[in-house]
């Protein structure tokens, strides 16, 4: 299988599409962990590989170009859905897609943006 999932948390949102997004996104031969962490496991992975010290909500690390981890912090993720105007389940959809286009070599700006929401609209998330 090209996608794994693995968590460290109670739960995590187990009914999304994750393998048919990660295929849409990056190929079908594309090799990616999925990773749903706590709070503590986000912030050291943010200190030790991006030297910045605050709770992330998604990390996507790239290890080639056809190798790469996503990490999402359903507590964080909890916190900032409402700001968002999503469900709780559905942001952290959007972050999964938003680590997928990281992982494609994509930066934040306005084509990010749409590519974005044309996924979440694809994938009905809410």
């Amino acid at each position: 299988m090209s996608l794994s999932i693995a968590h460290t948390t109670r739960t995590y949102p187990k009914h999304l599409p994750y393998e048919r997004m990660k295929r849409d996104i990056l190929g079908a031969r594309y090799e990616l962990s999925l990773v749903f962490v706590g709070r503590t496991r986000a912030q050291a992975l943010n200190v030790a590989y991006r030297k910045k010290d605050y709770y992330p909500n998604v990390l996507s690390f790239p290890l080639s170009a056809t190798e790469g981890e996503i990490y999402i912090c359903p507590e964080v993720a909890k916190q900032q859905a409402k700001k968002f105007d999503m469900t709780v389940d559905g942001f952290m959809g959007f972050l999964f897609i938003h680590g997928l286009y990281h992982l494609k070599g994509h930066d934040h700006g306005d084509k990010m943006d749409a590519l974005e929401a044309s996924a979440v609209k694809r994938y009905g998330l809410k």
